[in-house]
């Protein structure tokens, strides 16, 4: 297979698979008379055990050195030990499958409508997307869902997150936050959630996306006067590269801009790095956002949505 047809079967994007193929000597494609890589099916299926663990929490770099027999019983006991996650508040997790499955865009749009009329803005991101989020990957390792499935379901929250955004007029007050990735981080989920909850509370938000170089990021920082840089690591960002760029990254900024780090791949380490804050879960940005404005701020603006 091509690398674009391993991309797409595995959800792996090219990048990674040219990382790793340096990096740890997997996978090693074969080349053809145009110097193109070439993947056989048993790469593939090994890929594909890879992504599941790496979904879960572990880390590249063990998994990468391990066979796909080994693979294949890490995978087992992973599902063994998996349980569904109960429904909490009211979360309609088999509704949400059932659309997933046939890729019913009204009935997923419909569901995430009714939740934000229920809810309110921010309880439709902490109190559904969050724990729908959990649901989806654990369905995924079990694999009663693949990866057409997953990608259908992010971009419909994606799409209905970014929709509601647009159409919510919100008062410009301090800080101004940019969000991003750093290079190689293609998870973009994670920081529209955060600009979401963060738009909710009147904060001026400017998204670059994910995967930005550590030069724009700066650039972009000093462009637009921000306030406050916040990141998003997922579980397989491994935790040395993302000390590493954090840490060039503070040095190239001001002491009066902060960094704020989030996400499943957020370690504890991180915040021992001055200037950085590390911000829990997706419900402790409201929280946070308020400790900022009370210490910078002399008379804290009220939140645009309680």
């Amino acid at each position: 297979m091509s690398i674009s047809a391993v991309e797409r079967e595995t959800g792996l994007p090219k990048d990674t698979l040219r990382v790793w193929e340096r990096r740890y000597g997997f996978p090693q494609p074969v080349r053809d008379e145009a110097g193109e890589r070439l993947y056989t099916q048993e790469d593939v299926n090994r890929l594909r055990l890879i992504r599941r663990l790496i979904d879960q929490g572990w880390r590249p770099g063990k998994l990468l050195a391990a066979s796909e027999a080994d693979l294949q019983r890490i995978v087992e006991a992973e599902r063994e030990a998996s349980t569904p996650v109960a429904p909490d508040g009211g979360v309609p997790t088999d509704e949400v499958l059932a659309a997933i499955r046939r890729h019913d865009v009204p009935a997923l749009r419909g569901l995430f409508q009714r939740s934000l009329l229920e809810r309110g803005l921010q309880a439709l991101v902490s109190d559904l997307v969050a724990p729908l989020n959990v649901v989806i990957g654990e369905a995924w390792i079990r694999g009663e869902l693949g990866v057409p499935e997953e990608h259908f379901y992010t971009e419909q929250v994606q799409s209905f997150l970014r929709g509601t955004l647009a159409n919510y007029t919100r008062p410009a007050a301090p800080p101004r936050v940019l969000l991003t990735t750093l290079p190689e981080e293609e998870h973009g989920l994670g920081l529209l959630m955060v600009e979401v909850m963060l738009a909710s509370e009147g904060a001026q938000c400017c998204s670059l996306g994910p995967r930005m170089p550590l030069t724009d990021i700066r650039t972009s920082a000093l462009t637009s006067a921000a306030d406050i840089v916040a990141l998003s690591f997922s579980a397989a960002y491994p935790l040395r590269q993302a000390l590493a760029g954090v840490r060039t990254l503070r040095d190239s900024l001001p002491d009066t801009v902060d960094i704020w780090v989030g996400g499943a791949g957020a370690h504890e380490r991180l915040a021992g790095i001055p200037g950085v804050s590390v911000i829990g879960a997706i419900r402790s940005v409201p929280e946070a956002l308020a400790e900022w404005r009370a210490a910078r701020l002399p008379d804290p603006p009220i939140a645009a949505i309680n």
